[in-house]
């Protein structure tokens, strides 16, 4: 009996303890050092993002909650979903979930950025039904308004994704379902795909208001952001200092964004497509301090996971004066894995102006 009250003692103080810290508004997260046991704090971190999602989502609360990630690897082999019901977040007080160093920190470099890489099973049922075109699975799912997603190198999942014609296996790393949500902002990550080792199908598949990408690279990723479902079109989106570079899908999927979409300080090289419009083509959008070089089709219509539809009307792109679109072309890409500039414009090169990339200072 005495053993028997020591045990629900100790179990009484781990998850009083966990309570406690998400009510301090931090969980700090080692994947090496860390154990799911731990309270979460600097000190005694836990290991895994999906016991951090669990923590919050079972919390009740309100405020502020930063989930910090050491450098290492994060291997997911279930979808990590934020879907706290019962702690509410504001514009001023978010979610963040972000690396310890982040890259406009003095001692940050290329290597500490926590990897996220899915391992999961492909086997997500769209509307409860088995896919229909090879499988899809999530990575880091975010279910709630409010929320910073900031400094993480996203990898794909190891799969060959065209085992055959008309099959798709497609891994999302990061998800925003919900229609109604608003306020998800992706800052200063690295999205890193190979479409023969690793692919990475979609870098940011969000639906609802308010999806703001800024400062991202994505390297050889397929697509890499679709504007997926919204209740109304999506007003207070916008796309800014991202680096894109020889994505084999389109750089952008503007289907539900509302004409208030702002994109701008962004480069493109070495595209398959450079923007799809939704099928209806019914909204105009305004392209400013851009540069597009390298492509083989710069606006299409419709399309999904297993196609990219068909050719559209350029001029639903209004080009500002500062924008230079060139077919052919290529920039010069830093490959050195020691450089702080590491897929990064080479700096003083054409484009590097534009200052798109991971750093905001």
């Amino acid at each position: 009996m005495k053993r028997i009250l020591l045990v629900a003692a100790f179990f009484t103080f781990i998850i009083l303890s966990s309570n406690a810290q998400i009510d301090s508004g931090s969980l700090f997260i080692d994947p090496e050092k860390g154990k799911n046991t731990n309270i979460g704090t600097e000190e005694s971190p836990i290991q895994s993002l999906f016991e951090a999602s669990e923590r919050l989502n079972k919390a009740n609360g309100r405020g502020a909650v930063t989930i910090y990630l050491s450098p290492g690897i994060y291997g997911l082999d279930a979808t990590v979903t934020f879907h706290p019901v019962n702690w509410h977040f504001t514009r001023e007080e978010r979610l963040t979930i972000r690396s310890t160093v982040n890259p406009d920190d003095e001692d940050w470099n290329p290597g500490k950025m926590p990897v996220i890489v899915s391992t999961m099973p492909l086997n997500f049922k769209p509307y409860g039904k088995p896919d229909p075109i090879g499988g899809a699975s999530y990575g880091i799912q975010i279910e709630t308004s409010h929320v910073t997603i900031q400094g993480l190198r996203i990898l794909g999942s190891p799969v060959h994704e065209t085992p055959e014609e008309g099959l798709v296996r497609r891994n999302y790393p990061i998800v925003r379902e919900g229609e109604h949500l608003d306020d998800l902002r992706i800052t200063q990550c690295l999205f890193i795909g190979d479409r023969h080792a690793i692919p990475n199908h979609v870098g940011v598949l969000a639906s609802g208001q308010g999806i703001v990408v800024d400062h991202c690279i994505f390297y050889k990723v397929k697509d890499a952001v679709v504007f997926w479902q919204s209740e109304e079109p999506a007003k207070d989106s916008e796309m800014h200092h991202n680096l894109i570079i020889s994505n084999y899908g389109a750089a952008v999927w503007s289907w539900t964004l509302d004409e208030d979409f702002k994109y701008y300080n962004n480069v493109v090289t070495g595209a398959n497509i450079f923007w799809i419009l939704d099928k209806d083509e019914k909204n105009t959008f305004t392209i400013s301090n851009s540069m597009v070089v390298g492509y083989d089709q710069l606006v299409n219509k419709g399309g999904g996971a297993s196609g990219f539809g068909e050719k559209g009307n350029q001029k639903k792109l209004k080009l500002s004066k500062d924008v230079i679109i060139k077919k052919e072309g290529t920039l010069q890409i830093v490959e050195d894995l020691t450089s702080k500039y590491y897929l990064h414009i080479k700096p003083g090169t054409e484009g590097s102006n534009l200052k798109a990339g991971l750093f905001t200072k």
